[in-house]
Formats: C-alpha cells, sequence, structure tokens
C-alpha cells in the first residue's frame, strides 16, 4: 500500500491565487462570426467569478488575442484566412474587446497598441488585460513575472475555447510549478478527456461556486 503524501504540492492556496480569463472577446460570442460554442453560456458565472476576486482584492488578469490586418502576429494556421480579409480580434474593432459583463467599467476600451507592446493594461484595482501572441499565455510574455510579483502560487483558470488557448495555458503554468484551478463550468468547450487530463497533472477542477466559496471576502 503507498503510504499519503505528507504534503499535497498541487494542492491550491487561495489566499495567494490569481483568475486567469482566456480570449473571452466579443468576436467570439453567440451570433459572431468566430463563436465559439458555449462561450455565451459561461459568461454569468465568469462574471460573478470576476466579482469575487475583486471583492476578495485578488488580482484578475484578462489575457487577449489580437490579430493585426495584415495576419503578420497570426499563428500560421490562421494567416492565410487574415490576408485574405478575415477580421478575427482586430485591434480597434468592438469584436477585440472583452465581453462587457466582464469589464470594470462599462465605458471601458483596451489599448491595443499598448497591449501588443507586451505591456499590461491596469483596468481598475488589481486587474489588468494583457496579450498573448499565441496559444499559451506564458509564451513570449511578462505573465509569469508579473503574477510572481503580485505574490501569486495559485492560478485559477476560466474562458474561451478549453482545447486551445486554456488548455495550453495550463499546461505552461504547470510547468512552471503552479497550483492550478480549472474552473469547469466557467471555460467553454471543456470535454470528457480534458477533464480527466487536467486531473492527471495535478490541477484542481471545480465548480465556480466551490471557487467562490473557497475565496475568503472580508
Amino acid at each position: 500500500m503507498l503510504t499519503p503524501p505528507k504534503t499535497d504540492y498541487t494542492r491550491p492556496d487561495f489566499r495567494s491565487m490569481a483568475l486567469i480569463t482566456i480570449d473571452t472577446q466579443n468576436d467570439f460570442l453567440k451570433g459572431q462570426p468566430c463563436e465559439i460554442p458555449g462561450t455565451s453560456e459561461i459568461l454569468p458565472q465568469m462574471r460573478d467569478l470576476v466579482d469575487t476576486f475583486r471583492r476578495a482584492r485578488l488580482p484578475v488578469i484578462h489575457v487577449v488575442r489580437l490579430y493585426k490586418p495584415d495576419g503578420s502576429n497570426a499563428e500560421l494556421c490562421r494567416r492565410s484566412a487574415i490576408e485574405q480579409g478575415a477580421v478575427i480580434v482586430c485591434p480597434g474593432t468592438p469584436g477585440a474587446e472583452l465581453a462587457p459583463p466582464l469589464l470594470p467599467a462599462q465605458n471601458l476600451r483596451l489599448d491595443c497598441e499598448l497591449l501588443l507592446s507586451g505591456a499590461f493594461q491596469l483596468l481598475g484595482p488589481q486587474e489588468w488585460a494583457m496579450y498573448k501572441p499565441r496559444w499559451g499565455a506564458f509564451f513570449r510574455t511578462a505573465l509569469e513575472e508579473h503574477v510572481l510579483t503580485l505574490g501569486v502560487t495559485s492560478l485559477a483558470f476560466a474562458g474561451c475555447n478549453f482545447p486551445n488557448c486554456p488548455r495550453t495555458s495550463i499546461y505552461e503554468a504547470s510547468e512552471r510549478d503552479f497550483r492550478i484551478v480549472l474552473v469547469e463550468d466557467a471555460i467553454s468547450g471543456l470535454y470528457d478527456r480534458g477533464h480527466d487530463e487536467m486531473k492527471n497533472i495535478g490541477v484542481t477542477v471545480i465548480t465556480s461556486r466551490q471557487l467562490a466559496e473557497a475565496i475568503i471576502v472580508d
């Protein structure tokens, strides 16, 4: 019989946690040309989570994708489509903006020039937007340095299209020894095998309600 470990290295610390939202932008919502099924449906849970983290004064980081009109910063699998005129989360367009339920103020807009430079845009107390140039939120970005500076040891992930950007970002976070939570009802495109894959690499898979109950709000 195996002896239970004395220390659970993967157990999240809800006192030093940041919420990471992935690609929850207007172009991917219901009725848009680039609709990602299920993304609009998770917005109520995401809104509640963001509000919980704000009340607890814990960091929130909205990770976004921005495709330049010439396609020069797009993944190779999408570059041709953009070169031929596809407009997907194009900087300065309404489709590139964060979904309204996530905004701390409804008149807030992304500073795409700032984000494309690699800088973080401050949206509110302990809340930022950042741009990622590829699937993973850590690839060629300052995300790791940013959250470590904030004293973060644990990351909770929510957002758009689990098979691509959230899944990649979670593996990158695991490689950096963060303790990870996947919010299963606040992420679109989650499938059964993906659910099991996450547990197999030590990710804590819980609901938005469970996460909210675990976070202490003064």
